[in-house]
């Protein structure tokens, strides 16, 4: 008799936006089927000898079958030596995560100090759910009063006015240092970098789904912005890192710790 894969929630929160599982995505994503608004997610990038660092063949194709938008964190080599697998998906931006310190221990290159997040999509872009933050701008007012007509060679719009609204588009480098206190897990991300991207690409009440929960980053920063999670973490040390995290009440502070 086959046996049949055990997709009993490892966690849940008691509303029922939160859920964890665990076991390996690719054998309970096609067992849970889920349609989700979007894919936010840190898979191993396959670089060292570390024995949790190995690229999981096929991840990205059935995270195609779950949503038509996805943020992945990743280094310029991982996304060339593993591109064939996002054949399914259209590139639409980078992100830069500068950080304080960086990571490696290469002494022959350029230190390096920032990530990669990449945001992919399925379909056509304006079907796409996208809604790029703004920042609050404190340099002098822009605003602008009506002007005429563009030259011809450009195009007939109108006479129209510039409003500045104190706000700017957010930036594609984003700063902040990496966890350091309290690190649950080695490749833990600050709250203040996942938090965008959710805003980014998921409506208010939308469900996100991560591959690679770690220790719950991604349902952290879900619940925190006010939308629905179902996170799947192969490692149960994380998974119940994860759920000791996520049963702890919201405190004040935004910028906490996420993975």
């Amino acid at each position: 008799m086959e046996q049949t894969l055990d997709v009993t929630p490892f966690w849940s929160s008691n509303d029922g936006t939160l859920t964890l599982y665990l076991g390996d995505c690719r054998e309970v994503l096609p067992r849970l089927a889920p349609v989700v608004d979007l894919v936010v997610t840190d898979p191993p990038y396959g670089e060292t000898s570390l024995v949790w660092d190995r690229w999981p063949d096929g991840w990205p194709t059935l995270a195609a079958t779950a949503a038509r938008s996805m943020w992945c964190f990743g280094s310029m080599r991982m996304f060339l030596q593993q591109r064939d697998q996002f054949s399914g998906w259209k590139l639409s931006q980078d992100v830069v995560w500068e950080k304080a310190n960086g990571s490696g221990f290469a002494k022959d290159r350029f230190r390096r100090v920032h990530e990669l997040a990449t945001h992919w999509y399925r379909g056509d872009w304006s079907s796409v759910h996208h809604d790029t933050p703004r920042t609050a701008y404190h340099g002098p007012d822009k605003s602008a009063k009506a002007s005429g007509d563009r030259a011809a060679h450009a195009g007939s719009i109108g006479a129209h006015a510039y409003v500045d609204n104190g706000t700017r588009l957010a930036r594609s480098v984003v700063k902040t240092p990496a966890v350091r206190y309290q690190r649950r897990h080695p490749t833990e991300k600050p709250l203040e970098l996942l938090s965008p991207m959710i805003e980014y690409g998921c409506p208010p009440g939308g469900l996100i789904l991560d591959p690679f929960a770690g220790s719950g980053s991604t349902l952290d920063a879900a619940r925190r912005s006010g939308r629905r999670c179902i996170g799947i973490e192969a490692n149960e040390r994380y998974a119940e890192a994860a759920a000791q995290r996520l049963a702890e009440p919201l405190s004040e502070d935004l910028f906490g710790a996420i993975a």
